[in-house]
């Protein structure tokens, strides 16, 4: 009995040392790739105030709105979730397909679609059951968003038509859906604009709390995690990875490069599919000209500035919800133009992908040196 008393801190204490040098060897790692993102903010914050101080405005009070808009109540942090949700789904839909080396634009028709799809359903089917119209809302315009990239995958895969080129012709195809439904289909004459009938009751999101927050933000954080988990922990997710750093390697391999880089763009479409199902559903609960915003572009510096990590993603996302939310007050109280957010914004992406330029150069640097170090030193010894 004694023996085991005192042997049980031995093993205790091995397995402590044994797991320490990873933990701090994680930590410091950590703590390097945070520096380029620290520089590039900081650098992007200092342009950005030299700008706003040429324009004649004062920059402490400008970055003071921004920062604190959003937490200075309930209603800005309420505002600032409802901006996070589409900018999250958005920028997953630009994310997941980069993991392929494929470059999803069509983000913004692809929410079109899905802002369509929901709002027919959620129009036509007006008197179904809350419980059976808010799902079909949901998951139709999911499916819109789907199908829509589903086309410019298909013309990938079959006829080896650059993505990109297919993805941003299609946006303009869903201006003129949406401004066809809009104006002419479903209509609302007292509007004044390209906006449609209200949906159903049963079709919008409830809300919680006082100002409501819709609960299509806790489907969007269930979304983010499952993708997370996902690319991180199932076989999909590491076909993913490994068809983005050696396409060919693996198709030697047997993975199927073509089915992954397909399923990649369906799966991005139907997330921005039903980003805009949830914009329909719990912001507007209609459809309506300009619906996308500028989310489409945000996505896609948000997917770059997390490095195409889906764990980053909802990170990033929430700065960027923060900064976009804080333009309109930026603007009343420094009298800064709204637009200096997105100049930041630009910048950060800018500065982060210079860090990545020199961070580059550096390691390559450092490998020359330690080789020729390597190189004199056998040298020597020869001699």
């Amino acid at each position: 009995m004694s023996t085991d008393v005192t042997q049980a801190p031995e093993a205790t204490d091995v397995t402590d040392v044994a797991a320490a040098p990873p933990l701090a060897q994680r930590a410091r790692s950590l703590a390097f790739a945070a520096i380029p993102y620290a520089v590039a903010v900081l650098a992007a914050f200092v342009v950005v105030a030299v700008l706003i101080t040429v324009l004649g405005h004062d920059p402490v009070a400008a970055f003071r709105a921004v920062l604190t808009n959003s937490f200075r109540n309930q209603t800005g942090m309420v505002q600032t979730l409802h901006k996070w949700a589409p900018l999250t789904l958005l920028a997953l839909a630009f994310a997941i397909p980069l993991g392929a080396g494929r470059f999803n634009i069509g983000g913004e028709g692809q929410m079109i679609l899905g802002t369509v799809g929901a709002a027919a359903v959620g129009i036509t089917m007006s008197d179904l059951p809350m419980v059976i119209l808010l799902p079909l809302v949901l998951v139709v315009g999911t499916l819109a968003g789907a199908v829509w990239s589903a086309i410019s995958a298909w013309l990938m895969e079959s006829f080896k038509i650059n993505e990109i080129l297919s993805t941003v012709l299609l946006n303009f195809v869903s201006f003129e859906v949406l401004d066809y439904v809009a104006s002419v289909v479903w209509s609302d004459p007292g509007a004044g604009g390209a906006v449609t009938l209200p949906i159903g009751e049963g079709a919008v999101l409830p809300g919680i709390g006082r100002p409501p927050m819709h609960t299509g933000v806790l489907l969007v954080l269930l979304v983010s995690v499952v993708a997370a988990v996902m690319a991180k922990r199932s076989v999909a997710g590491f076909e993913l990875r490994a068809v983005g750093l050696n396409e060919r390697a693996s198709k030697l391999h047997g993975i199927r490069t073509g089915r992954v880089a397909v399923t990649s763009m369906i799966v991005a479409g139907a997330l921005a599919g039903l980003a805009g199902a949830i914009e329909v559903a719990g912001v507007h609960q209609r459809t309506l000209e300009g619906i996308q915003s500028n989310f489409l572009l945000l996505g896609i510096i948000i997917g770059l500035i997390a490095r195409g990590s889906l764990t980053a993603v909802p990170f990033v996302a929430f700065g960027i919800a923060v900064l976009e939310v804080g333009a309109g007050s930026m603007q009343r109280v420094s009298g800064a133009p709204v637009e200096i957010v997105l100049i930041l914004e630009g910048l950060i992406l800018l500065f982060l992908l210079m860090s990545d330029v020199a961070t580059e150069r550096w390691r390559r640097a450092r490998q020359a040196r330690a080789s020729r170090a390597k190189s004199q030193l056998t040298k020597g010894a020869v001699a």
